[in-house]
């Protein structure tokens, strides 16, 4: 799979818009300002092609990146920003909402990266998302982003209060992730190829 190639195929705003192509999806999923646009590019080695955006949960768009034909990552809009208007907040419900309900190609979602603030630990919507995704029986491991930011004792912790969450299944992986230091990048690439069969 090559990795230079790969862009942006929309940012959809609607369901409708949704692309039909018949290939793997893996959606990341997380609230605002949790790293989403940097695991995007440290995935794809690529500097800005999801843009880091300066206003958290300003995006209400599901944007679709196609990995060299063969796979999209699609990148859900940030939930939580508690600044938002209700018109957004709703609009954001029912594009995501959309996504795993309305979507035509819902049986190509191989697999959905469930982003967490290692340090902040999750959130009470983070928490909902969770029971959706397991109530959908939708494959999920959860990425906890900012790694870096704890030191070793703080990072142990961090992760056995997530490996004991209720809301994360025992069997659920948990891959440490840094944009900074590019750490957890090859573990997320063998999930998404093991969920994704590629």
């Amino acid at each position: 799979m090559n990795l230079q190639n790969t862009k942006l195929l929309i940012s959809a705003g609607e369901i409708r818009q949704f692309p039909a192509h018949p290939i793997p999806q893996v959606a990341l999923s997380g609230r605002s300002n949790v790293g989403k646009s940097s695991l995007i590019n440290t995935l794809l080695g690529r500097k800005s092609l999801a843009r880091v955006s300066g206003a958290p949960g300003k995006t209400i768009t599901i944007n679709f990146y196609d990995v060299d034909g063969k796979l999209f990552l699609v990148d859900l809009p940030g939930y939580g920003f508690a600044k938002r208007p209700p018109a957004d907040k709703a609009k954001w419900s029912a594009l995501t909402d959309g996504y795993f309900t309305a979507n035509k190609n819902i049986d190509r979602v191989a697999l959905i990266l469930q982003l967490i603030d290692l340090k902040v630990g999750p959130t009470r919507d983070d928490e909902m998302m969770l029971q959706y995704l397991a109530a959908a029986d939708l494959p999920f491991l959860v990425v906890a982003t900012k790694a870096d930011k704890l030191n070793k004792t703080e990072r142990e912790q961090a992760l056995a209060r997530l490996s004991s969450h209720p809301d994360i299944p025992t069997d659920t992986p948990i891959i440490p992730f840094s944009a900074l230091k590019g750490e957890g990048k090859e573990e997320v690439w063998r999930a998404i190829k093991r969920y994704a069969t590629l």
